[in-house]
């Protein structure tokens, strides 16, 4: 029997999509009900901390907080790095999806979406972080699965299809086939690293330093995964000098911006490569048809499906409502018989 099937009258089914950048918790009967960043604020009152803010309220106060108070991303690389900070985020965000006080939470059966990649030790951070947040029954599912049913890809059906969901810790590539994986590969390379890799050119080429929210407002504005014949689009940064330590500005076009992200545009490829090699010669024919689908917030970036197009000779496509293909596929697992059997026991 599935464990939903035994608690179903008991409460509510959630599936969150626990990101290293944005959570997305979905409820069965209500779809998509949260999408908030993955950030907390702990104020020190009398030598403990107490959560102020979580999501929204907390991610504009990243780099800006005064001494008493921290805004933390308690996930790296797609895993927990501090679980007792990620249990307080988690239940924060439960009731706020379930819209009623911490007795509904206690009674809510759980699916938590986990990268293919993930060890054991971390899949269980995952899975103790869920249950110490109150959750009745808790079970895990592999982010790429999870994404093509919510890209709408025949993952039930004898045809293989190929997702590869990037992530802000991690990208996620594997080909699906009858329900299950066929194969699966991760690298931990996302938005964040992208972020990273685009302050640090800036810091190298420009004698500047700039925050992650900067870094990341660069990639959203005029990040390209494939760089323009001339220098592109334009945008003032502003950050401090290194040499005087003042506040300053400088000038950066998108053709740098293609420049920094060269490496981790590489590394994502070279893993679908990777995928493709091992695939078997059957599955091989499918994808030629149903082509490649990209799924989660780096599918967004300016070009990327070009960039792999390009470096495989495959259709590729980006999915709708990319990033939030993972908590919806997450959810449908639960409401359609037909993907029950892609649960696992946590």
């Amino acid at each position: 029997m599935n464990i939903f099937n035994r608690f179903a009258s008991s409460g509510h089914d959630v599936a969150i999509d626990l990101g290293t950048v944005n959570t997305v918790i979905y409820v069965r009967g209500r779809g998509i009900v949260l999408n908030e960043p993955s950030v907390i604020a702990l104020e020190t009152r009398d030598g403990r901390r107490h959560v102020k803010v979580v999501g929204n309220e907390a991610k504009p106060m990243m780099g800006k907080t005064p001494a008493n108070i921290e805004a933390l991303r308690p996930l790296r690389d797609g895993v927990i790095a501090d679980i007792e900070i990620a249990e307080q985020m988690i239940k924060h965000f439960i009731d706020k999806a379930l819209g009623g006080p911490s007795r509904l939470r206690r009674r809510s059966n759980v699916v938590v979406c986990v990268p293919s990649g993930s060890t054991p030790v971390e899949r269980r951070a995952i899975r103790d972080a869920a249950s110490n947040a109150g959750a009745l029954a808790v079970q895990l599912l592999e982010e790429p699965l999870a994404a093509a049913i919510g890209a709408g890809l025949p993952v039930a059906e004898p045809r293989g299809a190929m997702v590869v969901d990037i992530g802000g810790g991690t990208t996620e590539v594997a080909v699906l086939s009858l329900g299950g994986v066929a194969y699966s590969g991760s690298v931990r390379v996302g938005g964040d690293k992208m972020d990273d890799m685009i302050a640090a050119y800036i810091r190298r080429k420009h004698n500047m330093m700039i925050g992650e929210m900067t870094a990341e407002r660069v990639k959203l504005t005029i990040g390209r995964a494939v760089a323009p014949q001339d220098e592109g689009q334009r945008m003032i940064v502003k950050g401090r000098d290194l040499v005087n330590g003042r506040p300053s500005e400088v000038t950066v076009t998108e053709a740098e911006v293609a420049e920094a992200l060269a490496e981790p545009i590489g590394q994502i490829i070279g893993a679908v490569r990777a995928a493709l090699e091992r695939t078997a010669p059957e599955l091989s024919a499918d994808i030629i048809d149903e082509g490649i689908t990209l799924t989660g917030g780096g599918a967004l970036l300016g070009r990327m499906d070009e960039a792999i197009a390009r470096a495989t000779g495959l259709p590729v496509r980006v999915a709708d409502d990319a990033l939030v293909c993972v908590a919806m596929g997450a959810g449908l697992a639960f409401e359609n018989r037909v993907y029950q059997g892609v649960l696992m026991a946590a």
